[in-house]
């Protein structure tokens, strides 16, 4: 029988963990009453804050304090002030703002997901209805709320795939805010930027195309990306943060499909939470697989070396990895 070596019996730990759920909830209830903005714009004690707020002073007290020591504030005497991650991330005046992340991470339908964790053990997926449905309304708020954080690994990954000056034909599976094609689009003015998701999840793309000035060059392929026909002839094919909804099978039948549709030498790029071999290291990407668990059928967090082996099994070659920092994301590039 094995025995535990190191750091004593920790009951806190065990505590801490029942109770996380209210860090999410508090976190969410900063962002909404926009408590990191109030600070950025000059509101420092529980008083004023709660004033531009409009909630009590008690409540509003309890908060701060709970974020000062989940680290989002610091604290010092009655004064609150932003760190360096809630200053730039959290604060809606800021270009880098991501906590509209809130909406869809901790959405009601994702959350419900995890309700019933004893139960996806069990089964082995999820056991709610998940969110692989056709047209699934909340891919359309995902296309909203994350594209803030996944425009900085987007704009990571078109520098290593765009081609400036040269013509290139872009395949952007499950586009979702079309922010992967799209930011090889403005670093390239020749691509031609082809987007497939779900009919609704695409008017979202749309919208960002216009903003980007790229309409005339974004067009859109809508339906299920196993079923509709991609067309062909693409000299890039981008797959952010699709594979890990399947099971290996279906990943590898669905890159062979890419396969045919690339010219010979083309660019296949996949964007994915890459675990070590060790499986719990690093502990974001890691820790990704019970997402998959709770949420879906048959995903998880695949390491790179069976990424490797699902990339080879459909014919394709080259296959490196390369890290989107300072996303917790990787990205795996091959050639067909």
């Amino acid at each position: 029988m094995s025995t535990q070596t190191g750091a004593a019996p920790d009951p806190g730990l065990i505590f801490e963990t029942l109770c996380a759920f209210q860090q999410t909830e508090s976190l969410k209830a900063a962002l909404e009453l926009e408590v990191f903005t109030h600070i950025a714009d000059g509101a420092s004690t529980s008083v004023e804050i709660a004033n531009r707020a409009q909630t009590s002073e008690r409540g509003m007290r309890i908060l701060c304090d709970f974020m000062t020591i989940r680290g989002f504030l610091t604290k010092a005497d009655s004064d609150y002030a932003n760190t360096p991650t809630s200053q730039v991330f959290l604060n809606k005046r800021s270009p880098a703002y991501i906590g509209s992340m809130a909406n869809f991470l901790a959405h009601p339908s994702i959350m419900e997901c995890f309700h019933d964790m004893a139960g996806s053990v069990r089964k082995g997926g999820t056991v709610s209805h998940g969110t692989l449905a056709p047209e699934d309304p909340i891919w359309v708020e995902f296309a909203r709320s994350m594209a803030p954080f996944i425009a900085m690994g987007a704009e990571i990954l078109a520098k290593f795939v765009a081609r400036p000056g040269e013509a290139q034909k872009v395949l952007d599976i499950s586009a979702g805010h079309g922010l992967f094609g799209l930011m090889v689009a403005r670093q390239n003015p020749l691509a031609q930027i082809y987007a497939a998701d779900w009919a609704n999840v695409l008017e979202v793309a749309r919208e960002n195309a216009a903003k980007f000035g790229a309409a005339d060059r974004f067009h859109t392929i809508p339906g299920s990306a196993f079923d509709s026909d991609l067309g062909s002839g693409y000299d890039l094919v981008l797959v952010p943060n699709f594979l890990h909804h399947f099971d290996i099978p279906t990943c590898v039948g669905f890159l062979r499909k890419l396969h045919v549709a690339m010219k010979p030498g083309a660019v296949l790029a996949i964007v994915e939470f890459v675990p070590n071999e060790d499986r719990v290291s690093p502990p974001l990407a890691a820790a990704f697989s019970i997402q998959m668990l709770g949420g879906t059928e048959a995903g998880d967090a695949f390491t790179f070396n069976e990424l490797s082996q699902m990339i080879g099994d459909a014919g394709f070659e080259d296959c490196r990895q390369e890290p989107l920092t300072p996303t917790p994301q990787t990205l795996v590039l091959a050639r067909a």
